[in-house]
This record gives C-alpha cells, structure tokens and sequence, in this order.
C-alpha cells in the first residue's frame, strides 16, 4: 500500500485497499493513455515518411499511369516494407487504443464506487466530518477526483 495512504486518518483498512485499488488503476490507466499517445504520433510519423517517400520517388516520376505507379511501387525496394509498418502501426495505435478505454472504464467505475458508497465507508460522525482531507489527499497526490462521478 502506497505511504499517503497508509497514513490517511480516520478511514478503515477496507476502504484504505479500495483507495489503493483505484490509485492502482489510475496508473495503468495513465500508463496505457500514454502509449496510445505516443503510437498516435508514431502512425503520424510513418505516415508522413511514407507519403514524402511515395511522392519524391515513386509518384514524380510514374504518375502517367495508375500501373505503372502501381508496379514501381511494388519494385522499389522501400515503399512496401514503409507502407506495411504504417499499416502495423495504425493496427497498434487502435489496439492501445481499446487498450486504454478498458483501462479508463474500470478506473472510472471504481472511482464512482467510491463517491456512491462514501456514506457506507465513512460511517462513524467523525469519520464523515473528516473524509474531505482523505479526498484532497487523494486528488493532490494521485490527481483522482473523488468529490463528484463526472471525470
């Protein structure tokens, strides 16, 4: 269990490991965002390289005709293999990107678990007169809202 929590007053171990859950699950969820971020700009990278490679060495000089573009594409010794790792690399990009919607459902779930059920998990007075410090630690620390369900 990570320390800010650990030393979080008034909260009972239960609702302490559900605390940890979610900040467990915001980090994949963070995890996973950047992924998908940086394979956006690497399917951008390799689709730009790919086009410039296309137009200067294939495009200029057999745009006459369809086939002809066609067969020198197929010969050139880079377009091929450019355009299949574009292509992989867009297959990536929406994998990582169903990747991070699930990882974003569950942390979101998880997270209005929490806000739903605060009244259960803060039962005793002064646990519930006190639970603001444990949602402002975790919104400091951990960046994870627990004040409202809306993101």
């Amino acid at each position: 269990m990570d320390t800010p929590i650990r030393l979080l007053e008034h909260t009972d171990e239960a609702t302490k490991q559900m605390l940890e859950n979610v900040r467990k699950r915001k980090e994949k969820f963070d995890i996973a965002e950047k992924k998908h971020f940086w394979s956006i700009y690497i399917t951008i990278a390799l689709a730009i390289i790919f086009f410039v490679y296309f137009y200067f060495y294939i495009a200029r000089y057999y745009s006459y005709s369809f086939f002809s573009m066609f067969s020198a594409s197929l010969n050139d010794r880079w377009t091929v293999p450019l355009f299949g790792l574009t292509m992989i690399s867009y297959g990536a990009m929406n994998i990582l990107r169903k990747q991070k919607d699930k990882k974003e459902k569950e942390y979101q779930e998880l997270r209005c678990e929490i806000v739903d059920r605060s009244k259960d998990l803060w039962k005793k007075e002064e646990e519930w007169r006190n639970r603001h410090i444990v949602f402002e630690v975790m919104k400091k620390t951990y960046d994870i809202n627990l004040y409202h369900e809306k993101k």
